[in-house]
């Protein structure tokens, strides 16, 4: 039961970080906010790497390989997780990634390490895609905001960014001799420096807006310790002690947490986003269990 317990509490967390994410969403810029994400959790990570885990020795293309997995995955795809959120809110960001993200690493798993898949995996794919689509439908028709379609978009772009920075890390770590916490250190690593490099180029605001800097930045280190370092250990604790379907699929649930806390915070949930958004999560278990 640890292991399943320590995905769900992920799940849990990251949901609830995507909300304080989201409510930052115009005190700081999805670049800005990304860089800082990153160089805390990379000055945590580097700390108990150097100091507690004895470090790898592998060909320099191996660290390459990590790098451009988190140019990708972390630069890129969290930059645009982040626009979707400031666009579509938490509840729906999550659900596009989250569920999207499997369908997509299985896809491209096919064609990078030749891991095919079968006909009820491919029903799940089925499945998810044509709950997605309902859920965003659903939401469209029945909020009272426009949800502008670049949003699905961006979550749709940060779900394929997800799965590529995956993949990349899946090979890597398969391949060599090297620990999760050190993988991660590296894929963090280059996230930070494209994110550096296209804030100068795009010459963005490097510090948050407004006024009440203190609670910002008080929100912002909340959000950061719940969704990366705190979702990051439990995320590991979860598949030291459990199947990697399980935990999978247990930590897409992330989605349905965050239909709880939008709820909790006074949004309006309908019952077809709630039905679809189970549906979803149906397809993602039959994906990766099966």
């Amino acid at each position: 039961m640890i292991g399943e317990l320590a995905a769900l509490t992920t799940a849990l967390f990251w949901a609830v970080a995507a909300r304080l994410f989201r409510q930052l969403g115009n005190r700081f810029s999805a670049l800005s906010m990304n860089l800082y994400k990153g160089i805390s959790t990379l000055v945590l990570l580097s700390v108990v790497c150097i100091g507690f885990i004895p470090l790898s020795h592998l060909p320099t293309e191996a660290y390459l390989w990590l790098l451009l997995s988190g140019v990708i995955g972390i630069g890129i795809g969290d930059t645009c997780f982040f626009l979707a959120l400031k666009r579509i809110g938490d509840s729906q960001s999550v659900l596009v990634t989250e569920t999207l993200a499997p369908i997509f690493a299985a896809l491209l798993a096919m064609m990078w390490i030749a891991e095919w898949l079968n006909w009820i995996q491919w029903l799940g794919v089925a499945v998810v895609i044509i709950s997605v689509d309902m859920v965003v439908k659903s939401t469209r028709k029945t909020s009272p905001h426009i949800m502008p379609s670049t949003g699905y978009l961006y979550a749709g772009a940060a779900a394929i960014c997800q799965a590529v920075g995956a993949v990349i890390s899946r090979d890597i770590l398969t391949s060599y001799s090297i620990g999760a916490a050190e993988a991660t250190c590296w894929r963090l690593a280059g996230g930070v420096v494209i994110v550096v490099v296209l804030m100068a180029v795009r010459r963005e605001k490097w510090l948050p807006t407004g006024q009440n800097k203190a609670r910002v930045w008080g929100i912002f280190a909340i959000a950061t310790l719940l969704g990366t370092v705190l979702a990051m250990y439990f995320q590991m604790l979860g598949f030291a002690n459990a199947k990697a379907g399980i935990v999978q699929t247990l930590i897409a649930t992330s989605a349905i947490f965050s239909l709880m806390v939008a709820a909790i915070m006074g949004d309006k949930i309908s019952r077809s986003t709630i039905f679809w958004s189970l549906g979803a999560l149906t397809g993602v278990a039959v994906l990766v269990v099966s």
